[in-house]
């Protein structure tokens, strides 16, 4: 379309996408990226080309309606997506965003006048003792298992987590034939109650819940509120899981109970992704109501870096349909800042939106802010680090030994210098510092982000290199 687009938008979830097909309404030229080949994100993941019908859902007509979108306008050539690409670097360029890309095994670059991330979100799993098991899944892999394959992670699992999540895997998991056989949350029930006056704004997200526990209660199936995995056993597969009741803080106490099953669903709530913000200048803070550390941006999606926009659950997460709502909104400020006229109503409607429909989604959020509690759930031998195999009891060592910032584990034991990039491990690492140092999470910043942002073959870094065209000088004579 351009060799320079009016603006770039990273993520192809109902943030990104909305915010690409509203730019490119207001007439400007826009580059949509996503790791994904079909756009959906994981909320609206689009099924497996393999599977050539399945019952509709309401998250896969939500994404088929996006898809749609977004075909017809790249028909038309208003947007131009670029699917399986991986964005790696982003820097400025003088006036510029230079976007570093890699798509089909090449690296590329594309530039945008202005920039607008959708990263969304990541999963966070406090470790315990066997979670590396094969048989373990994340609750949100479990979601993308369920919703592109359209089958159970196992034929017996356990589901485990904070949150409504972990109760949308299981049903999902009975649906698609498989057994559940128990669902285990440190939430308990008066948490939920406390989320009730915000779960009304939204009625039919509402019944949806109701039905999911109706289906469980139906299935027989044990829900254990109020408690956590402890540990997993098995060792080239899962073959039980053990479980324990948490107190208020979420420490385990009391005798535990085992469960045999060939799978374990696990997860503690979602963490906003914001390397890519960091890398491209955003300022962050700490907000646990909004998954932990946020860019600074504001509801349209405006930030203190000129031609940067933020949008969806990389600003904080507040639910899918607030997500959607803000992402349309950080396109046409976007195409606004770069002198579209005449959306101004327009902006400050879907702002009153974003306002409610945040309110059940922060609600949800707060299900799941960390417990000082769940450090105790791993013991000294459990992997903390899955990359580099580093252990709570070496990690702790060397806290012990001054090293009591992120950056400084960092670098003495490479913990976040793994293919993950501390994704599984940097939220588990940040509590251990603050138990060890007696120092609030707030002051533990994530590590200084580097690029690349994603893993990047040498291979293509090095595309049309040739040794030969080295200055290396002749060897001195003897």
């Amino acid at each position: 379309m351009s060799d320079i687009y009016d603006i770039a938008v990273l993520g192809a979830g109902p943030a990104g996408t909305n915010a690409a097909l509203s730019a490119a309404r207001t007439g400007k030229t826009v580059l949509l990226i996503d790791e994904q080949p079909a756009a959906g994100g994981q909320v609206w993941r689009a099924k497996s080309k393999s599977i050539f019908s399945a019952p509709e859902t309401p998250e896969s007509r939500a994404g088929d309606t996006l898809r749609t979108r977004l075909v017809a306008a790249t028909t038309q050539g208003t947007i131009d997506h670029l699917g399986d690409t991986r964005l790696w670097q982003v820097e400025r360029e003088g006036n510029l965003w230079a976007l570093h890309l890699l798509s089909d095994g090449k690296v590329a670059k594309r530039t945008a006048r202005a920039l607008v991330l959708a990263s969304g979100a990541r999963e966070f799993v406090q470790p315990v003792p066997g979670w590396t098991t094969p048989g373990v899944l994340g609750l949100a892999g479990a979601t993308a298992l369920l919703k592109s394959e359209q089958t159970p992670p196992g034929m017996t699992t356990v589901v485990s987590g904070t949150g409504p999540l972990a109760f949308y895997v299981a049903s999902e998991i009975r649906r698609l034939g498989g057994t559940v056989v128990a669902v285990v949350t440190p939430n308990r029930r008066r948490d939920w109650l406390r989320a009730l006056p915000a779960m009304l704004c939204r009625p039919k997200l509402l019944l949806r819940g109701a039905w999911w526990m109706a289906d469980l209660l139906l299935g027989r199936v044990p829900v254990l509120w109020g408690h956590t995995v402890t540990s997993v056993t098995g060792q080239h597969a899962v073959s039980a899981v053990e479980v324990q009741a948490v107190d208020h803080v979420w420490a385990p106490q009391g005798a535990a109970q085992y469960f045999r099953a060939d799978s374990l669903c696990l997860g503690h709530g979602l963490i906003p992704a914001i390397e890519a913000a960091q890398l491209a200048g955003a300022k962050i803070y700490h907000e646990p109501a909004l998954g932990g550390w946020v860019p600074v941006a504001k509801t349209d999606g405006s930030t203190d870096v000129t031609g940067l926009y933020l949008c969806g659950d990389g600003a904080g997460i507040r639910g899918a349909d607030a997500a959607e709502i803000q992402g349309t909104l950080a396109g046409l400020k976007a195409a606004s800042d770069l002198g579209v006229e005449g959306l101004a109503e327009e902006m400050r409607a879907l702002t009153r939106a974003h306002a409610a429909l945040s309110r059940f989604g922060q609600a949800m959020t707060a299900l799941s802010i960390p417990r000082s509690g769940m450090v105790q759930w791993s013991t000294a031998q459990t992997i903390t680090c899955r990359c580099e195999n580093l252990t709570r009891a070496t990690i702790e060592a060397e806290i012990s030994a001054g090293a009591t910032s992120t950056n400084a584990l960092k670098s003495g034991l490479r913990a976040g210098m793994g293919p993950c990039g501390g994704k599984f491990c940097q939220t588990a690492i940040a509590q251990m510092i603050a138990r060890k140092t007696a120092v609030a999470l707030a002051d533990i910043p994530p590590p200084t982000p580097r690029p690349p942002l994603r893993p990047v073959p040498v291979s293509a870094m090095a595309e049309g290199f040739d040794y030969h065209d080295l200055p290396i000088p002749k060897p001195a004579p003897l």
